[in-house]
């Protein structure tokens, strides 16, 4: 993380601000789905964190079907924002009538797995590491099955379920997502013209104004940036406002 990450501690009404407008991805601690009791879940060691940058994830729902040995296997995946939206995914597109509803999730650098009464390791597991093998960040995905008589053993399971997972995620429409880094600055009236200019040009979003900053022609001026970018729109203010403006960053 370079230097101009870093920030000092901003006055106590623009860091209240920045903690009222914040964009920020937070993943949720550790829930439980509602089931069947034939659940066995697994959850990364990883801590939880917030990710600020670039990932890529699925532009929408996708579906993959495919037999295997009489049995129907049914891959459907989609972006989810967080580990919460997990359960709304899920309840939105498993099929109660099948013999198994196996899924895996990945959220940065959380996720979950679920072999739904699958021989423990043969379902959760490969639908994960298509995932972690798609690049894709902050999807789901679930693999339904309709048993059709004839059992696959342990390597055939985890080959279906993971190849069916697989298939279903290459070729998959995906599109990049950049995280928002929340920023604030207090500046001049007569310089707001200068600064609207360059926020316009390095486009930034949810631009506000607070002309209650306790001091004679100042206005606090909050936004957010493409992570990307801030480095860059701070040198351009700079330049072309003033050397002296301290920027606040969360």
């Amino acid at each position: 993380m370079s230097a101009s990450w870093l920030f000092s501690t901003p006055c106590s009404k623009l860091n209240h601000h920045l903690r009222r407008r914040s964009h920020r991805l937070i993943f949720s601690p550790p829930f439980s789905f509602s089931g069947t009791g034939k659940q066995m879940v697994t959850t990364s060691s990883a801590s939880s964190s917030s990710n600020r940058g670039a990932f890529t994830t699925l532009e929408e729902r996708v579906t993959f079907e495919k037999e295997i040995k009489k049995s129907k296997f049914i891959a459907i995946a989609g972006h989810i924002p967080d580990e919460g939206s997990a359960q709304s995914f899920l309840s939105e597109v498993r099929d109660p009538r099948a013999t198994h509803n196996c899924w895996a999730y990945k959220v940065g650098e959380q996720y979950r797995t679920n072999d739904d009464g699958e021989p423990s390791g043969t379902a959760g597991k490969p639908i994960h590491s298509a995932i972690a093998s798609s690049g894709l960040d902050r999807i789901m995905v679930v693999v339904i099955r309709h048993f059709g008589g004839i059992k696959l053993g342990t390597g055939g399971l985890v080959r279906a379920y993971g190849g069916v997972a697989a298939e279903c995620l290459r070729n998959a429409p995906t599109c990049l997502i950049k995280s928002k880094v929340p920023m604030g600055l207090e500046v001049p009236f007569e310089l707001l013209g200068v600064l609207y200019h360059q926020l316009q040009s390095f486009q930034a979003e949810d631009i506000k104004q607070d002309y209650d900053t306790g001091k004679d022609g100042v206005t606090m001026v909050t936004f957010k940036a493409d992570f990307d970018r801030v480095q860059g729109l701070e040198e351009a203010i700079k330049a072309n406002c003033s050397r002296d403006i301290v920027f606040y960053k969360r």
